[in-house]
């Protein structure tokens, strides 16, 4: 594992949050949540990773060119 842990903190609830940990050995990418008492893993390899990184970008995108719409 890396030595680095990359942590998103839910802003009501202290105890909720995402984890992101990298596997350097195993060329893997963990994402760890806990919200209500309930702990969710995913293993994403590198290619995976990507995607979704591309598809959250595109979804973003979208959101904001739809608020930009919406104060003209």
């Amino acid at each position: 594992m890396a030595k680095f842990e990359l942590k998103f903190l839910d802003f009501i609830n202290s105890e909720e949050f995402i984890k992101v940990n990298v596997d350097k050995k195993n060329k893997l990418i963990e994402i760890q949540s806990n919200s209500q008492d309930k702990t969710t893993l995913i293993v994403l390899d590198k290619s995976t990773a990507i995607k979704l990184a591309k598809t959250l970008r595109t979804e973003i995108n979208k959101i904001t060119e739809s608020e930009g719409k919406n104060e003209k």
